[in-house]
């Protein structure tokens, strides 16, 4: 099932998610569902708060950048209750946008590698590291599940620069093509196709 995304400005994105119990109901509906919706979307990755779920998920599927890197060809892969234990190398940019800040992409630094520490959906633990793009969509996800949103990492001018657009984007003035929910308006959620 294909569900709204929960634009910028939502508290739920700011939250830092809880971790999910063994016995969660319908676990597997829930990741399925995320993976309709990210694909939907056209994203690579989506985390439960973008959903409006504030709980420790998220769920990649890196193909589309299978042309920069093979190793993303089949790197398919859901995080439960993930904790990032290292971050290691140079710190290298990369344009990031976010299915939560459509319209808006910008160039943001990160670690080169990571190890993290996750369950998967048959709650099989793994420990595992990851470099280059993979570790970047895995970081990028892994934020949302901390609170914590690309744009965070910009400049403080940066940011002074992107409020207008933000501050649009909360109050569903921007064009999506999937369902989005907006803070700023009443209801929140108006599909976010015909705002702008």
């Amino acid at each position: 099932m294909k569900l709204p995304i929960i634009a910028y400005g939502d508290p739920v994105l700011r939250k830092k998610a809880l971790d999910i119990p063994q016995d969660y109901a319908d676990l597997e509906a829930l990741i399925a569902n995320m993976f309709d919706t990210m694909y939907n979307a056209h994203g690579v990755g989506i985390a439960a708060p973008q959903i409006g779920i504030s709980l420790r998920l998220f769920v990649i599927d890196a193909a589309p950048f299978a042309e920069d890197d093979i190793v993303l060809k089949n790197f398919r892969k859901i995080f439960i209750n993930a904790q990032i234990l290292e971050e290691t190398g140079d710190k290298w940019s990369f344009n990031e946008g976010c299915l939560s800040i459509p319209d808006i992409r910008e160039d943001v630094s990160r670690s080169e590698n990571l190890t993290i520490s996750y369950y998967d959906e048959n709650w099989v633990h793994h420990e595992e590291s990851y470099s280059g793009l993979s570790a970047r969509i895995i970081q990028h996800e892994y934020d949302h599940i901390e609170g914590k949103l690309f744009t965070d990492k910009l400049s403080p001018l940066r940011k002074a620069m992107l409020k207008n657009r933000l501050d649009s984007i909360s109050k569903g003035y921007v064009k999506v093509d999937y369902k989005m929910k907006f803070p700023a308006l009443k209801g929140g959620n108006k599909g976010g196709k015909n705002r702008r």
